[in-house]
């Protein structure tokens, strides 16, 4: 079992590039209920991706811990849990 859960990152204000610090993650969209399918997405060998529901462009900023994004406030936080 992984010792780390999956970042999960959200784009409620519509940017259009979020810098972030991991290679794999969740893309949810907008927040709940505005979401879409929470898709993994990894990026390889390849330093962006773009989600293929909402068209976030994601890159890889090596700077960057697992909790933090830029511009800041994108990472998805469970209401629920």
């Amino acid at each position: 079992m992984a010792a780390t859960s999956t970042p999960h990152f959200q784009n409620d204000a519509g940017h259009p590039l979020i810098e972030i610090g991991v290679t794999e993650f969740m893309c949810v969209g907008a927040n709940p209920p505005f979401d879409h399918p929470h898709v993994f997405l990894d990026l390889g060998d390849d330093a962006e991706k773009v989600c293929p529901y909402c068209s976030t462009l994601y890159r890889l900023n090596r700077s960057l811990a697992a909790d933090e994004t830029i511009p800041a406030g994108c990472i998805f936080l469970d209401r629920a849990a």
